[in-house]
């Protein structure tokens, strides 16, 4: 029997942190549009080369170089919708990005999983694609549903089965970062439209989305680019991520990274809304740093400035932005490293009001599931929604009745008040869980638990079955011409 829906438990707050002052903000658009003018981006992809040229980018086809006059720029910027509502399969989650509130997802899109019984380092499979869904389905703190891990035994089509997996396993929003290429996006539409219903439907309430990677320094993916041409004529919500590193693929100073990977954003969003004027498109920047010793990536060094400076940088080019959190580089969920790295996170991108923000649960620089780390996350976020909340004080909340009737020296415990507050006033984290003998349990070992009672309790309502079969032919059909 499907379980009760839960409402969404989004980050709300009047406080506001601001990293940049507007004059830096000026400053780095003016670079943004610098460097797409003067140095220009790199289109990998005929069909893009001639939709840009077409509307007035000089276009150098031999060496597929865009450079945008910045009059092109902010004109087609200006078609842009600032917000735009997002669709889940059951209405109960549609959320829109005008709601003032941060809305958080699970992260993606790992390789390898420890088995949640075995305990044994495996390849991710289709099925741990769908027990992540489920248990993002159950958790209040995850709005929409990035496929935390890859359907391997798939191979070739395994970002659609991922996306089936989504569907069939939670009733929230699937946001995908795999779906590449025109074929792909062309059946991922398909896949949507048979959950929402029709094409029409789809577009307005758009059940599923696309984080599109650029390639650093300054190249756009060219089946990322297409598949995202494809969605911006459905309807279907697409957002573009830089991960600029820096002293390699980037500058190395923060805002030399950050100016270049903002032109590859700025440029793709550009495209669409060439493609499809009035397209909904967010943005998103994840930068991190080389280790001078090595060249290592390095996502979490003692300055993370950078996640979180581009939420306003978008914000000042009027777009919706998708924030980074999490993703941390230990190799264990549950360790020190594992909770310090990302601790700060959810509070600090809650601040800057980013609209969506990834990606709570994977360890090992983004690639590894331990099925328990998205619990531990989970309480990180819970820990900074409450910080974030305004304080209730009124009549009933100052209790000077209560005050005045136990006196001086009195105690709280007897009174009718407490009884009526007092459960709802101590909320219990992962760290407070209590044992039979009394003693707080070990925070890892209750995930895990929690995990295993959420498999085994929460079922959320299934896919229609004229629906599934649906489905199972669109895959089918990819299965045979993708993997041809």
């Amino acid at each position: 029997m499907p379980n009760e829906l839960k409402p969404l438990e989004p980050i709300k707050t009047p406080y506001r942190f601001q990293y940049l002052t507007d004059q830096q903000l000026e400053q780095l658009q003016d670079a943004t549009l610098n460097i797409m003018e003067r140095t220009g981006v790199k289109f990998p992809s005929e069909k893009a080369l001639k939709v840009l040229a077409e509307h007035g980018v000089r276009v150098d086809f031999e060496r597929q170089i865009a450079r945008f006059p910045r009059d092109v720029v902010m004109s087609y910027l200006s078609k842009m919708p600032r917000y735009f509502n997002i669709g889940a399969r059951n209405p109960f989650y549609d959320f829109n990005l005008a709601d003032g509130a941060t809305y958080f997802t699970t992260d993606g899109c790992g390789v390898e999983t420890i088995d949640l019984d075995t305990r044994q380092r495996r390849p991710s499979c289709k099925q741990d694609v769908g027990m992540m869904a489920r248990v993002a389905d159950y958790l209040p703190s995850v709005a929409f549903y990035w496929p935390m891990v890859s359907s391997q035994e798939h191979g070739r089509t395994a970002p659609l089965h991922d996306l089936d997996a989504g569907f069939r396993n939670t009733l929230k929003h699937i946001q995908s970062e795999t779906i590449m290429g025109e074929a792909d996006a062309r059946y991922a539409v398909e896949m949507s439209a048979v959950i929402a219903g029709s094409k029409e439907e789809l577009r307005k309430r758009p059940n599923f989305s696309l984080l599109v990677c650029t390639i650093a320094p300054l190249i756009q993916d060219k089946d990322g680019i297409e598949g995202a041409m494809v969605l911006a004529e459905a309807g279907v919500p697409v957002g573009f991520l830089s991960m600029p590193t820096m002293g390699t693929t980037a500058p190395a100073t923060l805002a030399g990274a950050l100016a270049m990977g903002d032109a590859e954003v700025i440029s793709a969003t550009v495209l669409m809304q060439m493609v499809a004027p009035g397209a909904p498109v967010f943005h998103s920047m994840m930068q991190a740093w080389a280790d001078p010793s090595s060249g290592n990536y390095v996502s979490y060094p003692l300055d993370a400035r950078g996640r979180y400076a581009p939420v306003e940088m978008a914000h000042h080019w009027g777009m919706p932005a998708l924030g980074a959190c999490y993703g941390t580089d230990a190799r264990e969920a549950g360790t020190w490293q594992s909770g310090s790295e990302v601790a700060l996170d959810a509070y600090m991108v809650g601040l800057t009001g980013a609209e969506f923000v990834t990606g709570m649960g994977l360890t090992h620089t983004y690639t590894r599931l331990y099925p328990e780390a998205l619990l531990l996350d989970n309480d990180i976020y819970q820990k900074a929604r409450h910080y974030l909340m305004t304080m209730d004080i009124n009549d009933e909340t100052l209790a000077l009745d209560t005050v005045d009737a136990v006196g001086p020296g009195g105690h709280y415990l007897a009174q009718k008040h407490t009884r009526k507050h007092m459960r709802e006033s101590m909320k219990r984290g992962v760290a407070h869980q209590v044992g039979p003998d009394g003693r707080y349990r070990d925070p890892r070992e209750y995930a895990i638990e929690q995990t295993k009672w959420i498999l085994a309790n929460h079922h959320p309502e299934p896919v229609e079955a004229e629906k599934q079969k649906e489905l199972d032919c669109i895959l089918a059909a990819a299965d045979q011409e993708l993997c041809e």
